[in-house]
């Protein structure tokens, strides 16, 4: 495994945080009611085990998502309301590159490849864990990697 000198890809920025709870509404009091976050979306996965407030702060192509998140049944996995903290996400210019790249270079990645996300980017995640196979990993933090569309890249370009 050698490291290539260019990177194929930039992280642009913050896409979200996801904030998980046994209570999303408890988590709306700070983050809605006294933070002034508006929730925009919805999203409930039964596979994925989450039932998800999208709240926003800032505006377009700087507009990072707050998602409330807790789990669809509690004594399942994955446990989206474990972990406060449960993810970062970042946005990504050329997500298929990304992969391609660090895949390539030991990063390792969760199961479920890239796929449409709650707020319908393309998205996968490193996983929190490294192993023999692929030694790079979040170090207990999952991180998302999220495409970008062409006016956050554009956006961030200009910066």
């Amino acid at each position: 495994m050698t490291t290539p000198t260019i990177r194929p890809f930039k992280v642009l920025g913050i896409q979200q945080i996801a904030i998980g709870g046994t209570d999303k509404t408890r988590l709306q009091k700070l983050w809605v009611d006294m933070l002034g976050l508006e929730v925009t979306g919805t999203f409930r996965s039964e596979r994925e085990n989450v039932d998800e407030d999208i709240c926003t702060m800032g505006r377009g192509p700087f507009k990072v998502e707050v998602d409330l998140m807790q789990p669809v049944d509690i004594d399942k996995k994955p446990a989206v309301h474990t972990t406060p903290l449960n993810h970062v996400g970042l946005w990504i210019d050329d997500l298929p590159r990304a992969v391609e790249w660090l895949t390539a270079n030991g990063v390792r990645f969760a199961p479920g490849g890239i796929r449409k996300g709650a707020a319908g980017y393309d998205i996968c995640f490193l996983h929190p864990k490294s192993n023999e196979e692929f030694p790079i990993a979040g170090e207990g933090v999952l991180i998302e990697l999220v495409q970008a569309p062409p006016d956050v890249v554009l956006a961030f370009a200009a910066l």
